[in-house]
């Protein structure tokens, strides 16, 4: 009989304090944002671990090569107090380094994270001259954040990256005008009416993977690619392109994304149409609507693209 076998632990929250600033992030025309102090990284963790040395826990209840799933909790924690890392991919990179370093039947393992952002909030400024962003307090303010995974491998040199994805999840946008839905295919089935303008409210995940995954943590800045930048890169496309379908409208965040970031191999997406249900329209000014939460099912729309070789 063969065997495929995995655990871990999952749903591991970190919030850690004076973490080493993001800084020199290379800036684009989209996006203000050039990099992060990380006064506050938060973030929820998980590891999955894979390797045949656990294969007697499973066949004869023999727990001896087991790391309890706590027991990883605890060291996700611990290992996180270390990090000198300026990313969520290097802090994964370093967590799961030390995993394979401390405890030598794991010989190979994910790590995946999700950020829990709080953006620094703006307060009076110390001078009295407007305001500054807070060295101590900080606020939920948006949906999207940041996500990574990194699969790593024992090597004699150290862990070594065998793959890895970043993202940018939960990303809603709304525009009310500038999009169309016209001329698709029509049959007997088809209800839907042709638009020629439309509000569109998307939610949208995007992926991206590097040509070389290092550039993913940090240790150059000018060639990491930050989530808060794709989300500002994302969202000014959004407003600034007449898309003719939601198809339309991600190739165009795409095509942005490669042209802006070289270093990237691959970018992706997965969007769902969230358009509101029409309400009700003023007569005199059918620029005044009314829209209700749209009712389920939701259209999904998905894209990969890839640099040729």
């Amino acid at each position: 009989m063969q065997y495929e076998i995995h655990y871990g632990k999952a749903d591991v929250k970190v919030y850690r304090t004076h973490g080493t600033p993001l800084r020199d992030v290379r800036q684009i025309p989209e996006s203000p944002f050039s990099g992060r102090e990380n006064i506050l990284m938060a973030a929820e963790l998980e590891v999955t671990v894979h390797g045949t040395a656990f294969l007697d826990a499973y066949t004869r209840g023999d727990n001896r090569l087991v790391v309890a799933t706590d027991t990883m909790k605890n060291f996700m924690q611990t290992a996180s107090l270390a990090t000198s890392a300026p990313t969520l991919e290097g802090w994964l990179h370093d967590v799961g380094s030390a995993f394979l370093a401390t405890y030598p039947d794991m010989e190979r393992l994910t790590m995946q994270g999700r950020e829990l952002p709080f953006p620094a909030a703006l307060v009076p400024a110390a001078d009295g001259d407007g305001f500054a962003a807070s060295e101590v307090l900080f606020a939920r303010d948006r949906n999207d954040r940041s996500t990574a995974a990194l699969e790593l491998e024992r090597h004699k040199d150290g862990a070594r990256i065998t793959g890895h994805r970043c993202g940018r999840t939960d990303q809603q946008l709304i525009k009310i005008t500038g999009s169309a839905f016209a001329d698709f295919a029509r049959d007997e089935h088809t209800t839907l009416p042709e638009r020629s303008d439309r509000p569109l409210y998307v939610w949208c995940d995007i992926g991206w993977r590097y040509a070389d995954p290092l550039d993913a943590l940090g240790g150059d800045p000018a060639r990491y690619v930050a989530g808060e930048q794709v989300a500002d890169l994302a969202a000014s496309v959004f407003h600034q392109f007449v898309s003719l379908s939601i198809q339309h409208l991600v190739n165009e965040i795409g095509s942005r994304m490669l042209e802006r970031w070289p270093q990237l191999a691959e970018v992706s997406f997965d969007a769902t149409n969230r358009l509101w249900d029409p309400g009700a329209q003023s007569e005199p000014d059918p620029r005044v609507r009314t829209y209700a939460d749209p009712r389920p099912p939701f259209g999904k729309i998905g894209l990969v693209l890839r640099r040729d070789a």
